[in-house]
């Protein structure tokens, strides 16, 4: 028998006493390990949804089912010391240490000392921020990614299956940013948490989501993978938000490994020319199409993880691929 979905909104509705409507009849399913992202304009209600899970926000009718049980039906403190949060005011207690932060749910739920110790050291091990170094400093004295990487140590700390994070970069500067994101993709693909991510930010989504939930108004608009909504948005609202149009945004979901490569004879002229730079078959076809601008060349040298040359990328290639990627998301 398969396994309930991590949460499922059934016919979600958050009114207000004005009657505003933020959440309006929201229904979808999360699988287990997946990294979903709520995207969407301010005010479309994705933050409102995201509270319902942890029940900070309480749904007016509707139901929110939590590996498979009602989040009604259990006491708010035990669900929320259950499923990390993380928001971007990160919410250190600025009187205690890193350690003692990232500490505090291990500690409330009463762990040994000696247990909580070693996990705290874990996890500011796996954010990069070794307790040696960083253990004993205050807040203050972090930068403002550091502070968020504590935040996110804290949040997994009692090792969640459930991890909800509200716009956690947003306050950064954009190197910061990117490098977070970078980091928690991998993070991701280490621990495979339940994600579910809110930001306005179509590349940072682009860039994170197994799936993405678009949403408008307090509705769903649209729920499927990032290639399906670059390819086939839903209406036109879709389209302008994601810019389905941009063809670099779909080559930054595509792998070098997924185009045919070229043999060497069959370069023509100057296009056969062997110091054009060479690129991983993992990356993406953005950093390839940035890097053959940069060498004002016509195709890269592909390698393996082992530095093997497997043949040459050319953007004809590039471009072939990404027009069947596209015909193949919307089929």
């Amino acid at each position: 028998m398969a396994a309930p979905p991590a949460v499922s909104f059934e016919h979600v509705v958050k009114e207000y006493e004005s009657g505003k409507r933020v959440v309006d009849d929201v229904s979808f399913d999360v699988a287990g390990g997946a990294f979903v992202v709520l995207l969407g304009p301010s005010g479309c209600g994705k933050t409102t949804l995201l509270k319902t899970v942890n029940r900070l926000i309480e749904p007016t009718s509707g139901t929110i089912l939590v590996n498979g049980a009602d989040a009604r039906s259990l006491e708010p403190t035990t669900l929320r010391r259950g499923i990390g949060y993380v928001i971007q005011q990160i919410g250190l207690f600025p009187h205690m240490r890193v350690a003692d932060n990232v500490a505090v749910v291990p500690s409330l739920l009463g762990w040994p000392k000696d247990r909580i110790a070693k996990r705290v050291e874990q996890m500011l091990e796996l954010v990069r921020l070794p307790a040696a170094q960083f253990g004993e400093r205050f807040p203050a004295a972090l930068s403002g990614g550091q502070q968020q990487r504590v935040g996110l140590a804290r949040a997994l700390a009692a090792d969640p299956a459930i991890l909800l994070m509200d716009e956690p970069f947003g306050a950064l500067d954009a190197i910061e940013r990117t490098r977070l994101q970078g980091e928690l993709a991998a993070l991701h693909q280490q621990l495979r948490k339940t994600v579910l991510f809110v930001t306005h930010d179509v590349d940072e989504a682009l860039r994170l989501a197994d799936a993405i939930v678009v949403m408008r108004t307090g509705r769903v608009v649209q729920y499927g993978r990032p290639r399906e909504i670059l390819a086939r948005p839903a209406d036109s609202f879709v389209a302008e938000l994601v810019n389905a149009g941009d063809l670099v945004r779909l080559f930054s979901l595509m792998k070098v490994r997924e185009v045919p490569l070229v043999a060497d004879d069959r370069l023509e002229g100057s296009d056969a020319r062997s110091d054009v730079p060479a690129i991983d078959q993992n990356s993406d076809l953005r950093t390839a199409l940035s890097l053959m601008l940069q060498a004002g060349a016509f195709h890269l040298n592909v390698i393996d993880e082992s530095l093997r040359r497997l043949g040459a990328l050319t953007l004809e290639n590039m471009l072939t691929a990404a027009h069947a990627a596209g015909v193949e998301a919307s089929t």
